[in-house]
């Protein structure tokens, strides 16, 4: 890693600026101590010391000097050869060896930056000792140890960059992730409400408008014979369409079923069974078998959904003139059974869903239940009429469980047929 190629950030600014400054101080020093100090060929000091800031504000100017270590070398080569001819001519350019270090670490790859510190340092020793006629240890000592520190500071920082770059690199990714998750997230809450509106609209709405075509039917068909009795199926069908009108309202402010409203989950089955009754010409009970216990919301829609689903595929395809809904609560469990006296069919027959036809109630049933742990079982067969049995696990309130008998009274299912 080198200078050529760390993007300039704060602190990168920051150090390129002290190294400037350091490289004009010294600079600045060796000129005016050459002419306060009577030194030999003082002018020709100062022209060498401006030619040397000169040399290192072109590389400093240029771009191409930080985007090609070609150019770096031979910026490097040409400072390097200035500052060989000051430390020549004055023993104060030795201090300039201590900034030349952090540019050729910064701007030659690793061995050469170390190889160019080393003879560097080499160069500053033998310099200096020209200057005082005379070579002893601690002549070397300066020098070496600035090119120790230099190497130490510019690999520190090197390690430090690069661990900052992971650690970005790092953070894109996790940024990435999650916004990758959210999308997903989103991709699946939309697929999940749309699968929730299209139970909801299937078991409500599709099920109350096909009432009302069937009523009006009844209705034209009872015209002109019979209009008291179309009148009767006309208002069921005004009727009709003002609950469809309450559950359309109520999917925009999604709130739960009108049918709940102010009553529990055995309430409005019983309500379901009276309106299915006056309204379809067939005879459909509710049964309760056990206590009722206390459900939660998302249970009570589910099987109130359920039951209606089921009723209106007895009413359009079972040609049934019985059907029985029973609710059994008990321990751990609660079961809804929707059983009918129609034509029955065969399971396994079943036509597959159509987008014309319809075909989605018993596949809208079961994603219900799947979503709340329960299951659903068909049983039919032609000419012995059908069950539904929904079953939800539910744990019971800690005093429902205290008061709840030991072995809770269910009333016999409706017999499945074979």
């Amino acid at each position: 890693m080198n200078a050529a190629a760390l993007p300039l950030t704060p602190t990168t600014r920051a150090l390129t600026w002290c190294l400037h400054l350091l490289v004009l101080g010294l600079l600045v020093l060796a000129a005016v101590r050459a002419v306060a100090d009577g030194r030999a060929y003082p002018g020709v000091i100062v022209a060498v010391a401006v030619l040397c800031a000169l040399v290192y504000a072109a590389g400093s100017l240029l771009p191409g000097i930080r985007g090609s270590r070609r150019a770096a070398a031979w910026w490097l080569l040409a400072l390097g050869a200035v500052w060989l001819a000051l430390l020549a001519l004055t023993p104060d350019g030795v201090w300039l060896a201590f900034p030349l270090y952090f540019l050729q670490l910064h701007l030659l790859p690793q061995r050469g930056g170390l190889v160019c510190v080393g003879v560097t340092a080499v160069a500053a020793v033998a310099g200096f000792s020209a200057h005082q006629g005379a070579f002893s240890a601690a002549m070397a000592i300066g020098p070496a140890l600035g090119a120790a520190v230099a190497v130490a500071v510019v690999r520190g920082y090197q390690a430090l960059y690069r661990e900052s770059e992971q650690r970005r690199r790092l953070i894109e990714e996790l940024t990435a992730a999650r916004a990758d998750l959210a999308a997903a997230q989103h991709t699946a809450g939309v697929a999940a409400e749309r699968e929730r509106l299209a139970r909801e609209i299937h078991d409500t709405l599709a099920q109350g408008l096909s009432s009302i075509q069937l009523l009006l039917r009844a209705a034209e068909r009872a015209l002109p014979h019979a209009p008291e009795k179309a009148v009767r199926h006309i208002g069921q069908a005004r009727l009709a369409a003002v609950d469809n009108l309450a559950e359309a309202r109520r999917f925009v402010a999604a709130l739960a079923p009108p049918a709940l409203d102010g009553t529990s989950l055995a309430g409005a089955l019983e309500r379901l069974c009276a309106t299915t009754s006056a309204r379809e010409g067939i005879t459909a009970r509710f049964h309760l078998a056990g206590p009722a216990l206390p459900l939660p919301t998302a249970h009570e829609v589910a099987l109130l959904r359920i039951a209606q689903s089921a009723i209106g595929n007895t009413v359009r395809h079972a040609g049934a003139t019985r059907v029985d809904v029973t609710l059994a609560c008990h321990a751990g469990e609660v079961t809804l059974d929707v059983a009918d006296d129609g034509a029955g069919f065969v399971p396994g027959e079943l036509p597959a869903p159509d987008p014309m036809t319809g075909g989605f109630g018993l596949a809208a049933m079961r994603s219900r239940l799947r979503a709340l742990g329960g299951t659903l079982t068909l049983a039919s067969a032609p000419g012995r009429g059908t069950t539904v049995t929904a079953r939800l696990p539910v744990d019971p309130p800690p005093a429902t469980k205290a008061a709840a008998p030991p072995h809770s009274t269910r009333a016999p299912e409706p017999e499945a047929r074979p």
